[in-house]
């Protein structure tokens, strides 16, 4: 079985005549280790893949499975631990909290699972992300790439199977971005974390080495790159 499986899922908001089919029968797989970048206009799906693929939203029907464990199988209280620990996401806007300074928003999830940061992997992640002098700065301190970089940390921080990223861009600059898909992209080369993306830009999607596009819902094309 596949690292990440995904099988005929489908999303439907609503009911009767106002009942709108986000996700159209969807399957797919990610070994572990794939960078994998979702594309798709606006209304495509892709936002609907990227939630029910972090447990955030329920399928109409269908399967996902992460590293053996059927997601949606689970019970409420189970899928809750599970995706805290296993999945980290990543969002456009940073939702970092104000009055924490970067290494204590970076171990928040750490401290609301009950377990405490290992010093070490606390600086190795602040060097990997060149937030080194920022330990003790806060937020409001930090420019927006750098806001999102803390972001990218604190989604790391408990060594998830699977990093989900939903237009982690879309709230910076051209240059902030580039830094960003540089980094993530170095993550998953010296790391060999896997990561599904969702961007609407297709200059970031080639920093990705498979390209996914949706389309009514639909999965129309899925490309690995040389």
């Amino acid at each position: 079985m596949a690292f990440l499986q995904v099988e005929q899922l489908t999303k439907v908001y609503g009911s009767g005549d106002a009942a709108v089919r986000a996700l159209d029968g969807v399957s797919l797989t990610v070994e572990r280790g794939e960078f994998v970048a979702v594309m798709g206009a606006s209304g495509s799906g892709k936002s609907t893949l990227l939630h029910l693929l972090g447990g955030v939203d329920k399928p109409t029907s269908g399967r996902i499975t992460l590293d053996g464990v059927s997601l949606y199988d689970q019970k409420e209280e189970e899928l809750t631990v599970f995706r805290r620990r296993q999945i980290g996401l990543v969002y456009q806007f940073y939702n970092l909290v104000p009055l924490l300074t970067v290494e204590e928003n970076l171990t928040l999830p750490l401290l609301l699972d009950g377990r405490t940061a290992d010093p070490a992997r606390v600086l190795d992640l602040l060097a990997r992300l060149g937030l080194e002098g920022k330990r003790k700065a806060f937020p409001a301190q930090l420019s927006g790439g750098q806001q999102q970089r803390v972001a990218i940390a604190r989604a790391l921080i408990t060594r998830p199977a699977l990093l989900l990223a939903d237009e982690p861009t879309g709230n910076l600059d051209s240059a902030a971005s580039e830094s960003v898909m540089r980094m993530l992209a170095q993550l998953n080369e010296t790391t060999g974390q896997t990561i599904v993306m969702i961007t609407h830009d297709e200059a970031l999607a080639l920093q990705a080495k498979r390209i996914l596009r949706l389309r009514d819902g639909r999965l129309v094309k899925d490309e690995v790159r040389a």
